[in-house]
């Protein structure tokens, strides 16, 4: 089995921590390609940066499409351009990061809290718990004040925000909100004493078992492929023929 891992980002260095995160989750007779677009932002930390990173993610969805792969990973929590990637993966399994998170965490724990990178993201992580059904399983979701490309050295504060949100009213797991987190979770769940879902982990895994049990994408109605028409100016390539 083949699963491209794509983080959204144009961040080698995080493409790096995401793909490690990949391995240790994935069987061992899966091959992990963790990709970075070759457009993009630095990294996605509101609405404008993700929807930039839109058009890199299906270029690589695009690839993985030619290539034969069997599945994809978005990897921001963001779940940038999902239903797009969806469109074009042709019944290939495509699971966002959070998305992937809060599925295990909720088969995890009856509540949940996200612990993120800056609060100004933290509308996204409410919206995506919302639009995925976990509205009533959400309970929290906390910041650390650190922008993405320095989470991997704010450990320590994701951990506190993580015990902080185990004194809530009806949370009993943590959701890691950022890719640059993945590495994170064995260690700050070990400190807390509660599940601590890596989403990268998570979305590794649930494509996995949904290919082993010849379960893919949707492929008609909505996730049908797009409809043919041109596109003008920088978006002529993404043209459908």
């Amino acid at each position: 089995m083949r699963i491209r891992v794509i983080n959204p980002n144009t961040s080698a260095s995080m493409t790096e921590t995401i793909a490690a995160s990949a391995h240790a989750a994935a069987a061992p007779d899966t091959v992990i390609e963790a990709v970075t677009p070759a457009m993009g932002p630095a990294s996605i930390e509101g609405h404008y940066d993700e929807a930039l990173a839109v058009p890199g993610v299906l270029t690589e969805v695009a690839r993985g499409v030619a290539d034969q792969v069997d599945g994809f990973v978005l990897a921001c929590f963001g779940d940038p351009g999902m239903d797009a990637a969806r469109e074009l993966a042709q019944g290939r399994p495509v699971i966002g990061i959070a998305q992937a998170a809060m599925h295990v965490a909720a088969l995890s724990a009856r509540g949940f809290a996200v612990v993120t990178t800056l609060s100004r993201t933290a509308g996204r992580a409410w919206d995506l718990a919302r639009s995925y059904g976990f509205g009533d399983r959400c309970r929290e979701v906390l910041a650390c004040e650190v922008p993405v490309l320095a989470v991997d050295s704010a450990e320590d504060m994701v951990a506190d925000l993580a015990r902080e949100a185990l004194t809530h009213d009806g949370v009993e797991a943590i959701v890691l909100g950022c890719a640059g987190m993945a590495e994170m979770a064995a260690r700050v769940s070990a400190e807390t004493g509660a599940p601590v879902i890596d989403g990268v982990g998570a979305g590794v895994g649930l494509v996995e078992t949904m290919v082993r049990i010849g379960v893919g994408g949707c492929a008609r109605g909505e996730y049908a492929v797009p409809l043919a028409k041109s596109y003008t100016g920088l978006l002529e390539p993404f043209m459908i023929s």
